[in-house]
């Protein structure tokens, strides 16, 4: 009964949370606190959800790890200089606002101090990919830059959890370095899961059982976890894995934010801490945007990225949680980061939300840190000769790529912002080039200047986004013809006003072609009598 009142409760303001546009997490964090104020303790459930759960999440962490996209030096020096300096500053500050008589402050040590600011300086995993999914830019350079940042954190926290542990691995551990060659085998064995139950049932084998087995050499189990997901990692398949063991790597951390709830009720000194915590997020936020510009990132792409690090994470509550049941750190400042989390989630999500707008209306200022080299998807962008240009290049804009490149003869050139998707026509010989149309700077970037462009396509997934573009173009003085896509007749107007020429309606056009393209096939093989025999059979 009792645990059907901690899921029931862990649910409602989950729920809550999603409708006030905050990750379910905070939600489960609350009902921790309320549980523990009304005398509940952590039962073995709890608990044992909560070590699932952070294996799980570091199993899946090991499956997104792609050690290419950590090679650029924006990423992992951005994150290394960004975390020595977070602990260097953070510490400083705990034993000034400790002497100034701050409570649970005076009585932190250096190495207290230091091992909480080292929780302080990771950044929410969980809230930035909510965020940038949510907006459609997971995929964009600051996306991805932001995705990289974040892993390099994620794997110092790893390692602090395998040196926390205090094992001396036994002599079996070194069987675990058989477990390299049999990477071919772990690889049949996710291709012959297939797509459903087995699938889920081999990565809970994987994540869950790879963790006891390093645990049975006296090596820490979560280090196992990411080392097993790595291995898998390069297979294309582990994407898919990762997005089935989804579901149930956030139910298990329910037990984990449920604990640490149930681990102290917050007291009015600890959310007058938690308050100041809080301070340190906007210094967290410009010390990323400065580094991310110092190597070489446009300011507004390091604006976006840094936006999207600037909260506490869920493993920074982890770090502390060892550093309590070590005995290093007083259980109440488990609470207090617990408390600055959500509270950093409360601040950073309407940021978020106005990121772009924030930006325009910023950017004279964040512009004046901006260097003048760039790094090479930064530079300016050149059309060459191309005499079409097409805005998003998913299946309707490579559609249109090839049929104009095709069929009628034209030179296009199209732009989209996810390196994959530019990579991806890259190779198969489309003329593709890397940009964000949603970008205000982009389109100083891109040189219309020399008339050779008489076409712009709008193939961009949203409405809005078609709207941005187009105003751009408009205010920037072309010229040329400008078609859009649309996919509700109303959007039409909004398009024409903002001096969009043509539109297509994907859903009544998709419906028309395809009528067209069976008949055509049908005369093709059959002679027109078939045809009209099909349609009478129809009627």
């Amino acid at each position: 009964m009792l645990d059907l009142l901690w899921i029931s409760l862990a649910f409602g303001l989950g729920l809550l949370s999603r409708q006030l546009g905050l990750p379910p997490l905070v939600g489960y964090l609350v009902a921790g606190f309320v549980l523990h104020f009304y005398g509940v303790e952590a039962d073995d459930v709890i608990r044992k959800f909560s070590e699932m759960g952070v294996t799980l999440l570091l199993f899946t962490i090991g499956l997104k790890l792609k050690l290419s996209s950590l090679a650029a030096p924006r990423v992992w020096g951005t994150a290394s200089i960004h975390m020595g300096a977070a602990v260097v500053v953070f510490s400083l500050l705990l034993f000034v606002l400790g002497a100034a008589g701050l409570p649970f402050a005076e009585e932190l040590d250096p190495a207290a101090a230091a091992l909480l600011a080292f929780a302080l300086s990771f950044s929410s995993t969980v809230f930035a990919v909510k965020v940038l999914e949510e907006k459609g830019e997971i995929g964009t350079l600051y996306g991805a830059t932001a995705i990289g940042i974040l892993i390099v954190q994620d794997l110092a926290a790893v390692i602090f959890l395998a040196l926390s542990a205090g094992k001396i691995p036994s002599l079996w551990a070194l069987l675990l370095l058989l477990l390299i060659p049999a990477r071919p085998l772990l690889h049949r064995l996710l291709v012959h899961s297939g797509h459903g139950e087995l699938l889920v049932l081999f990565g809970l084998t994987l994540g869950l059982g790879g963790a006891e087995l390093f645990e049975l050499a006296s090596v820490k189990g979560d280090l196992g976890a990411l080392i097993l997901g790595v291995l898998v990692a390069p297979h294309p398949k582990a994407e898919e894995l990762s997005k089935a063991l989804l579901s149930f790597k956030d139910l298990l951390l329910v037990g984990f934010f449920l604990s640490i709830g149930l681990s102290g009720a917050p007291t009015p000194e600890m959310l007058l801490v938690a308050l100041l915590l809080l301070g340190v997020i906007p210094a967290k936020g410009w010390l990323f945007h400065r580094l991310l510009v110092l190597f070489k990132l446009r300011a507004r792409t390091a604006f976006l990225a840094s936006l999207s690090l600037t909260s506490f994470s869920e493993f920074g509550l982890i770090v502390a949680a060892i550093g309590a049941s070590s005995g290093w750190l007083a259980p109440q400042w488990l609470t207090i980061i617990a408390i600055s989390l959500s509270l950093s989630f409360v601040a950073a999500s309407p940021l978020n939300g106005y990121s772009h707008q924030l930006y325009e209306r910023f950017r004279w200022y964040l512009c004046r840190a901006q260097r003048a080299e760039r790094i090479a998807d930064e530079a300016e962008i050149d059309p060459g000769d191309a005499d079409v240009i097409i805005l998003g290049m998913g299946r309707v804009g490579a559609g249109a790529f090839d049929s104009l490149r095709l069929d009628k003869g034209r030179k296009p050139v199209g732009i989209d912002a996810s390196p994959h998707i530019v990579a991806m026509h890259k190779a198969e010989g489309r003329n593709v080039i890397q940009g964000s149309a949603t970008d205000a700077d982009f389109w100083q970037r891109l040189q219309l200047d020399h008339g050779s462009i008489k076409l712009v396509l709008l193939a961009l997934p949203q409405l809005s986004e078609n709207l941005f573009a187009a105003e751009h173009l408009v205010n920037g003085g072309f010229d040329g013809l400008i078609g859009a896509i649309v996919r509700f007749p109303d959007d039409e107007e909004v398009l024409a006003q903002a001096g969009v020429h043509m539109v297509f309606d994907l859903y009544a056009e998709a419906g028309s072609g395809f009528a067209q393209h069976v008949c055509t096939l049908a005369q093709e093989h059959a002679g027109p009598l078939a045809v009209e025999k099909t349609a009478t059979n129809g009627q």
